[in-house]
């Protein structure tokens, strides 16, 4: 088995390297002075099963186009087996017609990938589940809740504790938290007027006096954790924090955040942490490494992913 990281969250592939105990693969991947990328791997990886591990985040067509050089890279140097392991994978929200003419670029990225060369792919809580199905080669998608529904019950405990959903269409992953905590579930209805603005329109679900926790997959402009939370505390909760797997947190999000009613918004380090995420009290940042790892681990030696979440 090797790792090769792209550049888009070194410390992460890092991370993921220690928990396995191997050391990254030696290789150059750079840019040209017109910014094309240039790969090159100093190691023999013929045979090997390799795991290439790259967030396609900001900026999100950089790190896609170094993650579809670097598989071409490996393919053409004869790997047995390519993982493309993507803890974020960007165009994830573009996974149906919204519209007339528009793309559905999920599926334009699912077939980039595999036309470069990946035999299978890695991911870490998929926006919408049917991408899976966008894959013509085998793919785990790994969630969020081994690692959050723990540091949910050390830190704040179960009592009065509610989970909520701060939309319709992240019920069900509010509901397993909440079954797995064996505490209440609340839905925050909402009304997106555009993209990136949210208006928050109803609580469903009694929260007067409990001590509220959203969960999510994307935090990005922050806009609808903190529509979200401001509904709650005027429904009468007594305070809300929030859990969400990929802190995007774009443009001024991060000052919307410490700025608003939220006691703490718990992220995971799938995307490499601004400075501004590093410095800001409210936010914590939870690393994925030893999740990443241990599915790695299992994908190399041909054993249950799935088992990881039972």
């Amino acid at each position: 088995m090797k790792l090769i990281a792209g550049n888009s969250n070194r410390p992460l592939a890092e991370a993921i390297a220690a928990s396995l105990r191997v050391e990254l693969a030696k290789a150059t991947v750079h840019r040209f002075a017109d910014m094309e990328v240039f790969v090159e791997v100093h190691e023999n990886v013929r045979g090997e099963d390799v795991f290439v591990i790259q967030s396609t985040s900001y900026p999100a067509n950089d790190n896609l186009m170094e993650l579809l050089v670097i598989i071409d890279a490996l393919k053409r140097a004869s790997a047995r087996r390519i993982t493309a392991v993507i803890p974020y994978f960007g165009y994830a929200r573009q996974d149906r017609k919204t519209a007339p003419r528009t793309p559905i670029s999920a599926k334009l990225v699912a077939n980039l990938i595999t036309v470069a060369g990946a035999d299978r792919v890695l991911t870490l809580e998929l926006h919408a589940g049917q991408i899976q199905g966008f894959f013509d080669i085998p793919l785990d998608n790994l969630y969020c809740t081994p690692l959050m529904v723990p540091d949910i019950r050390n830190n704040l405990g179960t009592d009065d504790l509610m989970i909520v959903s701060p939309d319709v269409g992240g019920v069900a992953r509010a509901r397993g938290f909440a079954k797995r905590l064996g505490v209440g579930l609340a839905i925050v209805d909402k009304r997106r007027e555009r993209a990136g603005v949210s208006e928050v329109m109803n609580v469903i679900g009694d929260v007067a006096g409990r001590r509220c926790v959203l969960v999510d997959d994307i935090v990005d402009s922050g806009g609808t954790l903190c529509n979200a939370a401001e509904a709650l505390l005027q429904a009468g909760a007594a305070s809300v924090q929030a859990y969400v797997c990929h802190g995007v947190l774009s443009a001024g999000a991060v000052a919307r955040i410490a700025a608003s009613s939220l006691e703490r918004l718990v992220i995971t380090d799938s995307i490499r942490p601004s400075e501004a995420v590093r410095v800001t009290e409210k936010i914590r940042v939870l690393s994925i490494a030893q999740l990443m790892g241990e599915a790695i681990s299992r994908i190399s030696s041909e054993t249950s992913v799935s088992s990881l979440f039972d």
